[in-house]
């Protein structure tokens, strides 16, 4: 085996190795970063593009760092698997965003939270969490009772909370980080 051979495999490894450290690190770090940029698993929208992005561009990060560095082929391979998942991961959440706007028939912003077009704005606090119905609700697209009915949330159900009206009364129910109804809050509790 030639040394050229030789050392392609040695940066190969290397790149494979940094790719797979980034991913199994990305839990730890994705906590800090899933407020601005999602984390590399902290995307609020579902779906496996994330993931998927996050690894494309580790591997490519990766490849692409080794060929840059010049006195240091492993240290050019960690940071640019670190940076082209970082990179990926980023694209990919936007991809499933995308997505989870194009499912709710179009998506604008209010309050500092993404709610569907066919739901009636309100004023409110943003929130996060999972809560649980505990009765079948109907979820409406304003926070009213007479507000059209656009689907239910059944009895036991746990569902995405995004936020709650300022009196209280209702929480908007979120389907892949997008609001999507109504429910009274009188019916729910924390998960």
């Amino acid at each position: 085996m030639t040394t050229v051979t030789l050392t392609k495999k040695i940066s190969l490894g290397l790149a494979m190795t940094a790719t797979a450290l980034t991913m199994a690190a990305a839990p730890t770090t994705a906590s800090a970063m899933s407020q601005k940029l999602g984390g590399v698993i902290g995307c609020n929208a579902s779906g496996g593009k994330q993931e998927a992005g996050a690894v494309i561009g580790g591997l490519l990060g990766a490849v692409a760092g080794n060929k840059l560095a010049k006195g240091n082929k492993g240290a050019g391979t960690a940071i640019g698997a670190v940076v082209g998942a970082g990179a990926g991961s980023y694209a990919g959440c936007q991809m499933q965003k995308s997505r989870a706007a194009d499912n709710a028939g179009g998506v604008y912003t209010s309050n500092g939270i993404r709610v569907s077009n066919a739901v009636d704005a309100a004023p409110m606090t943003k929130i996060k969490g999972k809560y649980v119905a505990r009765s079948t609700l109907n979820l409406r697209s304003g926070a009213t009772t007479r507000a059209q009915a656009v689907g239910s949330v059944q009895a036991g159900e746990t569902f995405q909370a995004l936020g709650r009206t300022d009196d209280g009364k209702w929480i908007l129910v979120g389907q892949d980080g997008v609001g999507v109804g109504y429910v009274s809050s009188a019916y729910v509790y924390r998960a």
